[in-house]
């Protein structure tokens, strides 16, 4: 019996001596297991974990407050956003209009352009003509002139024939006048010479010949 009474005090030592808690802290270990509804000391108890929840709960509810401090900022700047790009399209359409009609501008500009230099030319053409017009009414009709044109025309075929008579008659005189000429020359000094002869002679009568060796009285 003394042997088992000092085995079993031995093996109470032993248990005693393998527990690791003292009194007092068997009573927190305890008083915390009641608390928080817990039998073992293993794991996160749920307490701690109900007030990391909670926690989290709260931290989340503040975020969101806080993410709702800078929704209202996020949507006025998207607000901007917005119309800036609704602004940017307006002008981007805005700038190709400006582009379209600056084209459809420089093109009606040629036009005008070339319609000035028709006008010009047509402007010069209608001053080339009434200068004309008025040259043509100091003049007298068309009828008057063709008329004074046949007078004309007529009087030069008549001095043509005038001409030709006069050249023809000038032609004769010239081929008259040759043959007198040659028949002068050679009448003359035979006449001459008979003239002197009779006066050498003594034997020129009443009747004396003339320079062309015809008598005369």
């Amino acid at each position: 019996m003394l042997a088992k009474g000092r085995k079993a005090s031995g093996r109470g030592e032993a248990v005693a001596a393998n527990y690791a808690f003292g009194p007092l802290e068997d009573d927190f270990i305890i008083k915390q297991r009641l608390l928080t509804r817990t039998t073992t000391t293993r794991g996160e108890p749920p307490l701690k974990k109900l007030q990391k929840k909670f926690t989290s709960l709260f931290l989340a509810k503040a975020f969101l407050q806080e993410l709702n401090t800078f929704e209202i900022p996020l949507l006025k700047s998207k607000a901007v956003v917005d119309a800036n790009l609704r602004e940017k399209h307006n002008f981007d359409e805005l700038r190709e209009e400006i582009n379209r009609q600056i084209v459809l501008a420089k093109a009606d500009i040629e036009t005008l352009k070339e319609q000035l230099e028709e006008s010009k030319v047509e402007r010069r053409h209608k001053e080339e003509c009434e200068v004309i017009r008025k040259l043509i009414a100091t003049h007298p009709p068309r009828s008057e002139t063709l008329k004074i044109i046949s007078e004309l025309e007529k009087e030069i075929a008549a001095l043509d024939a005038e001409n030709t008579a006069s050249s023809r008659t000038l032609e004769l005189r010239k081929k008259q006048f040759a043959l007198l000429l040659h028949v002068t020359r050679e009448s003359v000094p035979e006449s001459f010479r008979e003239i002197r002869k009779r006066i050498d002679t003594g034997k020129e009568g009443k009747w004396g010949v003339g320079p062309t060796g015809h008598k005369i009285k």
